[in-house]
């Protein structure tokens, strides 16, 4: 019996269903000499730094950098059920084999490992490795299933990013956030990528748009420019010049040029394209695109590759003729296919680009969502316009003379739109699809990718439309980082390094050593900061009045509103009895109206006298006394 371990339920489902195992049992399927259970994602991490020393609990500088000697590991809140499941099937006596069927990249070896070791199962396992849920690609990983520790190498880089991570993460969060007075989450892609955000944002906000003049000459059907101009009058002059004067062409020049085609998507292409294009995040395109692959429809989407490999082209070029017949807006091109220049071994490393499947050819968009037929178009599109002709045109270039002064005439003709023809025609289809989908009012709502969304929880980013906007203290975090956790450098060198490590040219324990290192560094260079940079990320307090006592700003407390100056005793209190016998509660907008006005129109107040409510108006009638006094005027119903 072997026992097929997935990372996730819908994943293992699918192979249950084409290995034959049709049982259904609790956590897991069985039938066909196979067990086929799952993971659900991360099922086993690493152990917080409270698991190794309670005093953890607290974050105090003295007790940085935390360094772990023996790893811990635990599982993950929520999953304790399915974690029993696999151990209980792992140990089971009738069970001879394992097969790793996780995600076929580092983290999917991740996922299985941490499992395989926590459940201290000693069996022997093999690996599946496949980049399409097709029936066929998986018959075809079962039949030539590789051995499990052929892949230990990549184990050894995912578990090193993990630590990696574990390392910089919690002793630089630690650190400055003890430094500054808040939770300052800090990471190693997380970090470079807030860093890239603030500066494209400050290259924005400080660019200063400079004014020109140019002088436009029409002449015989031909319109040419001038050079630019900053001085108007030299402008006006040119144009003077001109108005009386022959126009001369002194040059003509014809050039030929041609535009490649496009590459294929990798992961980071089609998240940039369907957010420019539909205004998606990074981590909805990746749960469309997860979705896809897990209905069988789309490669596996969490590719680095641009490029197919020679084996592929075959099916490749069957796929194409398919999508050919299947999306209307190919109908009338004819495409002779060339895949050379996406055909590449050497750039195929995990897995090729991201690919429509031959199951998308059988079922088309029908059971898609108006999202998932968005990126499944952009997908199919592109595979198409990579393998299509170059776009050819011909670039004419004049230099016309008139009045001493010389303009330039450009234009070009096409010769062959190639690619840009299929591009324009999957465009336009696209629209078309918006159009359809806004008169039947159809919609769904919509890790580089998480980032992101992480980043916008810790407030250190916001969303404005499609923009990605960093907050001030997003800008401030970035300001007071050094430079080994703020430039993406730091991240490109651990990625040389970890993928080093996975074909074993580099050594794991060198590796960890240099990110101790690091680790103690830091600690050692950011023991101590000035008063006042402590002070950087205390939130900013919105006044809500002026005091009538003394002048001074009242500010919103957690159970009150009180003065600003120390000296005065000014306070109303959130559940003062005056308000909480009329069964109203003591709002931010009515201690602002009392503090604006001295008084404020309050509906539906209770009566204790004849229980019923009424409306009335709410007068401060402050004496200067330790407490602040209410009163009402009472409109009756």
């Amino acid at each position: 019996m072997k026992l097929v371990i997935a990372e996730k339920p819908s994943v293992g489902a699918a192979i249950a269903a084409v290995l034959g195992a049709n049982e259904k049992r609790r956590g897991y399927f069985e039938g066909g000499g196979y067990l086929v259970s799952w993971c659900i994602g991360h099922l086993i991490s690493l152990a917080d730094a409270a698991t190794y020393n309670e005093q953890y609990r607290k974050w105090k500088y003295d007790d940085l950098p935390i360094v772990p000697q023996d790893w811990q590991f635990t599982v993950a809140n929520g999953k304790e059920q399915q974690f029993s499941v696999l151990k209980d099937l792992m140990h089971r006596s009738d069970v001879s084999e394992i097969v790793n069927a996780c995600d076929s990249g580092r983290e999917g070896e991740l996922i299985f490992r941490f499992v395989y070791e926590q459940a201290n199962c000693k069996k022997p396992f093999s690996r599946l490795w496949i980049s399409s849920m097709e029936e066929s690609a998986i018959r075809e990983g079962f039949s030539n299933l590789k051995d499990g520790r052929s892949y230990d190498n990549l184990y050894q880089s995912a578990l090193c990013r993990a630590k990696a991570d574990w390392l910089v993460g919690i002793n630089a969060t630690r650190l400055f956030s003890i430094l500054y007075h808040k939770t300052l989450n800090v990471g190693r892609v997380q970090t470079p990528t807030l860093t890239m955000l603030v500066n494209r944002d400050y290259a924005i906000s400080s660019f200063k748009k400079e004014k020109y003049h140019v002088v436009r000459l029409d002449a015989g059907g031909v319109s040419a420019l001038s050079e630019r101009l900053n001085d108007e009058a030299a402008a006006q002059q040119m144009k003077a010049a001109c108005e009386k004067s022959q126009a001369v062409c002194t040059s003509l020049k014809k050039e030929k040029k041609t535009v490649a085609p496009p590459k294929l998507f990798d992961l980071t292409a089609l998240q940039r394209e369907a957010n420019r294009l539909y205004g998606f995040t990074a981590k909805q395109t990746l749960d469309y695109a997860q979705a896809l692959y897990e209905k069988r429809l789309l490669t596996y989407p969490r590719t680095d590759s641009k490029y197919i490999t020679s084996d592929m082209q075959d099916s490749t070029k069957e796929l194409i003729t398919g999508l050919c017949s299947l999306l209307p807006f190919m109908r009338d091109v004819k495409l002779q296919a060339d895949l050379t220049r996406v055909c590449d071994n050497s750039k195929v490393t995990d897995h090729h680009a991201i690919l429509p499947t031959a199951e998308f050819l059988k079922t088309g968009f029908s059971s898609l969502t108006d999202s998932e037929t968005k990126l499944m178009t952009l997908v199919c599109a592109k595979l198409l316009c990579a393998a299509a002709a170059p776009y050819e045109y011909e670039a004419v270039t004049a230099a016309i003379s008139c009045g001493g002064y010389t303009f330039t005439a450009k234009g070009k003709t096409t010769l062959c739109e190639g690619w840009r023809e299929i591009e324009k025609l999957s465009r336009a289809a696209s629209e078309e699809q918006d159009e359809d989908a806004e008169r039947k009012g159809l919609g769904t709502t919509a890790t580089r990718a998480g980032i992101i969304e992480k980043l916008i929880s810790a407030g250190f980013a916001e969303r404005k439309g499609k923009k990605l906007i960093p907050t001030k203290d997003g800008y401030n975090l970035a300001a007071i980082l050094p430079d080994s956790l703020t430039s993406p450098q730091l991240t490109a060198e651990w990625e040389t390094r970890l993928t080093g490590i996975a074909k074993g040219s580099d050594s794991p324990a060198d590796f960890m050593r240099g990110i101790e290192e690091m680790t103690a560094g830091l600690v050692k260079t950011y023991s101590a900061i000035s008063e006042d940079k402590a002070k950087l990320f205390t939130p900013q307090r919105e006044a809500i009045g002026t005091c009538p006592r003394c002048g001074a700003a009242v500010y919103e407390g957690k159970k009150n509103f009180y003065c600003s100056d120390r000296a005065c005793s000014f306070v109303m209190w959130k559940n003062d009895r005056f308000f909480e016998q009329r069964k109203k509660a003591f709002t931010k907008a009515i201690a602002a109206a009392l503090l604006k006005d001295g008084k404020v129109k309050i509906k539906g107040m209770y009566s204790t006298k004849t229980g019923k409510t009424f409306d009335g108006v709410v007068l401060l009638a402050d004496t200067g006394g330790k407490y602040v006094n209410f009163r009402v005027e009472q409109n009756r119903k």
